[in-house]
């Protein structure tokens, strides 16, 4: 099999269903199969869907129940860890969020990168909105520099840091290396998830394909943003992290302080905690003054210091 495609649902089974109706489009001419992987909706979802592929009779796709919600990357690792396990396993392993549709080309595109680019371990799509705008999902990996950059959002920071933002600025334009992808469309090459190994499931959402392609990167396998793929992306559907009126989740705090931490230490992570909330504190500051809107999630800051600096167990 050249291609598993994962299509992880949350409580959104009919957005999901379109979701496989484009992957399978995509992957006409490809020997491929999808999994749907129902990450313990508890609404009636894993009935939907299963019932929905039966009736389609859609013989390459099989609808898993992963029994707990364990998160994005728990979710996607029930159907990775078990593809990895068959006595062939597919070449290439692609991930698809459950509100993310590819081109008709899309996946062959990133299956032919690949092919010719053997160091490749990761290939993700260029993404855009349902309008064709783009979205910002090519990065470079988070440092004390970019925690300054994104706390204190000044020019003169930017002039001094110009390559240190997490997103990549201006938008690529064409085909480039990168430091790691947003999971929406992302594609792995079998023999970088054996070396590697799969999501951190410590991390619930958020960071986990941060992490995981730091970890392609420390053992020599090339990460790539590929603008020939093209995928349109609605974007935190299941999440609701769109909405700036609800508070930042607890999970986000904790994925990003379980990333510092377990890549660069608690010294550094103390010290890019220090450096954001005085950031923030400035800037926050600054846009009271100069009447200007806040585009944070309410209540950022201080759930910023509650939670790196007060109450900052794991849970």
């Amino acid at each position: 099999m050249r291609v598993l495609c994962v299509v992880l649902n949350y409580k959104t089974a009919a957005m999901t269903l379109d979701a496989v109706r484009s992957a399978r489009a995509a992957l006409v001419g490809l020997s491929h199969r999808i999994d749907v992987v129902d990450n313990d909706s508890q609404d009636g979802s894993f009935e939907q869907l299963s019932a929905a592929v039966s009736d389609a009779g859609w013989s390459d796709v099989r609808v898993i129940q992963s029994g707990h919600n364990g998160g994005f990357g728990a979710g996607n690792n029930v159907a990775l860890r078990a593809a990895l396990r068959e006595p062939t396993p597919p070449d290439y392993l692609y991930i698809l969020n459950s509100d993310a549709f590819p081109a008709p080309d899309a996946i062959e595109a990133l299956v032919s990168f690949m092919d010719a680019h053997p160091r490749a371990g990761i290939a993700g799509s260029f993404i855009h909105g349902p309008e064709g705008d783009p979205h910002l999902t090519a990065f470079r990996f988070p440092s004390v520099a970019s925690e300054a950059l994104s706390g204190f959002r000044l020019g003169l920071l930017k002039r001094v840091l110009p390559d240190r933002e997490v997103p990549v600025h201006p938008m690529p334009s064409q085909t480039q290396r990168v430091d790691w992808l947003a999971g929406a469309s992302m594609m792995f090459r079998r023999e970088a998830l054996e070396e590697v190994g799969l999501f951190d499931e410590t991390f619930f959402l958020y960071f986990e394909e941060t992490d995981l392609c730091r970890r392609a990167m420390l053992a020599g396998w090339e990460c790539w943003y590929v603008m020939e793929s093209r995928v349109a992306h609605i974007g935190s559907v299941s999440t609701g992290m769109k909405n700036k009126a609800r508070p930042m989740p607890r999970y986000w705090f904790d994925s990003r302080r379980h990333y510092f931490t377990k890549n660069h230490g608690p010294a550094y992570t103390w010290a890019a905690n220090v450096v954001h909330a005085a950031g923030l504190a400035s800037f926050k500051a600054r846009a009271r003054l100069q009447a200007k809107p806040d585009p944070d999630p309410v209540h950022f800051l201080r759930d910023f210091v509650r939670y790196n600096f007060v109450d900052n167990r794991p849970r």
